[in-house]
């Protein structure tokens, strides 16, 4: 696979966590989905990783506990998107989800 057409996949995802959490947590993300339009999937993921802390849509899923439908999580889970990122970046995922508990809710180390 093209690396253009695995970040062209990266983007679908992300609008997919969008509606996923609309439908599924009722949270209504709109500030990620103006990145999205804006900048894309990619450009809207790192930004949200470089930023000194989570931003207040991981706050809300966490409190739903639906921490599966954020950006970290799913960069995180799906090794498909690890190329797309850098170790430190991969890293930053981690380091949030530990955080936040989400290993303990999988029962993934």
């Amino acid at each position: 696979m093209t690396n253009q057409r695995l970040i062209e996949e990266f983007d679908q995802t992300m609008h997919v966590i969008y509606e996923r959490a609309l439908s599924e947590a009722s949270y209504r993300a709109t500030r990620f989905l103006d990145m999205l339009h804006q900048r894309r999937g990619l450009e809207t993921a790192r930004i949200l990783l470089h930023a000194s802390k989570v931003s207040d849509g991981y706050t809300a899923l966490w409190q739903r506990g639906r921490l599966d439908l954020t950006v970290e999580a799913v960069i995180h889970d799906n090794a498909k998107w690890h190329p797309l990122f850098t170790e430190e970046e991969l890293a930053i995922c981690r380091s949030r989800l530990e955080e936040y508990d989400y290993f303990k809710s999988t029962g993934q180390s």
